[in-house]
């Protein structure tokens, strides 16, 4: 197995520095007995060079089934046709011999799990933790792979669809794409697909051979059963795993088989697939070496996103419970791990102990047949119990990467498969710490998704003045304003704040709270006279109900003079920046992190405002304060010794302005990368200032690459690439 943890630095912190070769993600282990399938595997490093993109995907399309599936069929266990371990013997091979600088791995299922992918893959190359939304740190990412001459490989495990890939797909004359997917039809047209199907017979046989080495006698039989099971690699593995770890020989097994398969193949009138009879084997292998336990821990599993499930999930007190009965038992977590051992023996899970926690991981097929198996009740109790051990496992330090994308992904099959049975009596706490955790992961637009969701649904199910509601929509209103979507934020606002005037009243502090949020989202929307009229009604409420010094007095002045300013009320802002200047210093100290903002936003005010002197004055203060209190690469030094630059500039001294620009964009260049939009801006206004200077040639040259990296990295029509294409064409004519 290949991984890589990376520990979360500060925000804003210096960056370290990468050692090469990289790699980020975790390749899946190979299996016991893995076989190369010399005769019936594609020929990867033929068809796989630099430049390169290629689908593995089965050798037999899926048959189209109307109406709701209520368990696999034989078309879907064919899906299952070794892909991934193939893919992952190709990387692992290619890492070890030195063949890549790079190497990616990424569950491809959700866009969120590609996403969270490339900003472990992009603070892996950089050294770098994202300062941004995951999408801009996905775009930056992206456009390195177009550009960089170090030999990488992006793999995409089990793409379930184009639209998790849509405007994220890598590409590179120095790069490899290797995508599996169990279906054709998710795969772009244009891409090489290349089938993969059964075994052979001599694969077959050299595969039973090997996993029976132990134990020779056990092979007699193996070509019959190799025959019977019609090659199937999921088959061969489920059944090798039972006669590797019972008494039973190939030739036992093959007569139990056989009678099985006939007999389900006469209550369904359909000849079942080989795995769709061998995976209850192996189920009833495992009730055997740890009775129900394992029963009831596979059915938990079975609720799971079975591409990387965290152990400390099976093995939380709450999955301890469930196994026991509901009875607290000691040593509940020796008994899910014995419970573990069995189900892997039995082939019916793998444990990868690499990562920490270990990764447990299960076929989607078989999830499937075992969801379908349950008995009546069972969902429901596996359900809840799974909930309470997700967020038992959830850890209090959430850093990037794993276990806290697996377990992004769990929650979301959960909430995929048991529909409203996490609502019952209001929403489970593990749905908030969900999205709490897309917040914090920056996955903007997923986080969007899910607010939305638990919203509709907690209207839906509890109604629009219950307490998960509201809190719902305030979440959903937030991840709008972060995702850059203040249109779409304000109508929440709204209802937030006509809810909770209804419920407490025009003064409760609650609902001057909600009052100044919707100011805020109403600036962010440019709807500036709507924004001035709430603020100056939110400021006055503030002043009574907390005091003209209090902390949300303060912050709803800034908020007001920051209307003020977006508005062109330079006189305004001042004053008012001013005042709670004053009172900040005063109740908070000259450094302290909001005394410094108050201080940025006056000498905004003052340059807007036309008094660059005073604005000098003021940025030069605020870049001395943060330097010493934050550090000369915090993000938010870097940001006011880029303003201090276009300060210096307005009053004429462009040596100056020059310095503090040229310090800004290396300072962000180290920071954020030569590809963050912020570093661009930069970039950019250190060409106008090489234009002030008479230094049109390296205007021109900084502006031209400025425009084409911005191009990558911002949507088309973006009003900086305007600007900057115009003051392109304005240089080519002095």
């Amino acid at each position: 197995m290949i991984s890589a943890v990376r520990p979360a630095g500060p925000a804003g912190a210096a960056p370290g520095r990468p050692s090469w070769p990289i790699r980020s993600g975790t390749v899946p282990a190979l299996a016991d007995g893995f076989s190369a399938r010399l005769e019936t595997a594609p020929g990867l490093p033929a068809a796989l060079p630099a430049g390169a993109a290629v689908a593995l995907v089965p050798d037999r399309a899926p048959a189209p089934v109307p109406g709701p599936v209520v368990a696999p069929d034989a078309q879907d266990w064919l899906r299952s046709s070794g892909k991934t371990q193939l893919a992952a013997a190709f990387a692992q091979s290619l890492w070890q011999s030195g063949g890549i600088d790079l190497l990616v791995w990424i569950e491809a299922t959700s866009r969120a799990s590609v996403l969270s992918g490339y900003a472990a893959a992009t603070a892996a190359v950089t050294g770098r933790d994202q300062a941004s939304s995951c999408e801009s740190v996905a775009a930056q990412f992206l456009s390195w792979l177009g550009e960089t001459s170090r030999s990488w490989m992006v793999v995409l495990d089990d793409l379930v669809g184009p639209a998790n890939l849509d405007g994220l797909w890598p590409a590179g004359p120095a790069g490899r794409v290797l995508v599996t997917s169990a279906d054709a039809a998710a795969v772009p047209s244009g891409m090489r697909v290349m089938p993969v199907g059964p075994f052979s017979l001599r694969e077959a046989i050299n595969y039973l051979n090997g996993r029976m080495s132990a134990d020779p006698d056990k092979r007699h039989g193996a070509i019959e059963l190799a025959q019977d099971l019609d090659f199937e690699p999921v088959a061969l593995a489920q059944a090798s795993a039972v006669i590797a770890n019972s008494p039973l020989s190939c030739r036992e097994y093959r007569a139990h088989f056989v009678r099985r398969r006939e007999q389900l193949a006469e209550s369904s009138g359909a000849r079942p697939s080989a795995a769709a009879v061998t995976w209850t084997f192996s189920f009833g292998r495992a009730d055997q070496l740890a009775g129900g336990s394992a029963q009831l821990l596979l059915a938990m599993a079975a609720l799971l996103d079975g591409h990387g499930i965290p152990q400390t999930v099976l093995v939380a007190p709450a999955a301890g419970d469930f196994l026991a009965g509901g009875v607290v038992v000691p040593a509940s977590s020796e008994r899910a791990l014995a419970a573990l051992a069995a189900l892997e023996q039995a082939g019916l899970l793998t444990v990868e102990p690499v990562t920490e926690p270990p990764t447990v991981r299960i076929s989607s097929v078989l999830q499937a047949a075992l969801r379908a198996a349950m008995r009546e009740g069972m969902p429901d109790q596996a359900a809840s119990s799974v909930a309470n051990a997700l967020l038992q496992a959830w850890p209090e330090r959430e850093l990037p990467g794993w276990p806290a994308s697996g377990l992004r992904s769990c929650v979301a099959t959960l909430r995929r498969i048991t529909g409203d049975l996490l609502w019952d009596g209001g929403c489970h706490p593990l749905l908030m710490r969900a999205g709490d955790s897309l917040d914090r992961a920056r996955l903007t637009k997923p986080a969007v998704d899910h607010w939305r969701d638990l919203a509709t649904t907690s209207s839906r199910v509890l109604g629009g003045g219950h307490p998960d509601t509201m809190l719902a929509g305030q979440r959903l209103a937030d991840a709008y304003l972060a995702a850059g979507r203040a249109d779409d934020a304000i109508p929440w606002f709204q209802w937030l704040l006509d809810s909770l005037t209804r419920k407490l009243g025009p003064d409760h502090r609650d609902v001057i709270e909600a009052r100044c949020r919707l100011g805020h989202a109403l600036v962010a929307a440019l709807q500036l006279p709507a924004a001035i009229a709430v603020l100056e009604s939110a400021v006055p409420q503030f002043e009574q109900a907390c005091g003209p010094g209090h902390a949300s007095t303060l912050g709803a002045r800034d908020e007001l003079a920051a209307a003020y300013l977006a508005a062109g009320q330079y006189s305004d802002a001042i004053t008012l920046y001013r005042r709670t200047l004053a009172d900040r210093e005063r109740a908070q100290g000259a450094r302290h992190p909001q005394t410094m903002t108050t201080r940025h936003g006056l000498a905004d005010s003052y340059l807007a405002g036309g008094r660059a002197k005073e604005a000098v004055a003021a940025y030069k203060r605020v870049v001395a304060d943060r330097e010493r209190v934050l550090g000369p690469d915090h993000l938010d030094t870097l940001t006011a010794r880029n303003d201090l630059g276009a300060a210096y500039q307005k009053t004429g001294k462009t040596a100056a302005a020059e310095l503090a620009c040229e310090l800004a964009w290396a300072g962000l260049e180290r920071v954020l990368g030569p590809r963050h939009p912020d570093t661009l801006r930069s970039r950019a206004r250190l060409a106008q200032v090489y234009r002030r200077l008479g230094r049109y040639g390296d205007a021109r040259v900084l502006l031209r690459d400025t425009v084409g990296r911005l191009e990558r990295a911002l949507p088309d029509g973006d009003p900086l690439i305007t600007e900057l294409r115009q003051s392109l064409a304005d240089i080519g004519e002095e």
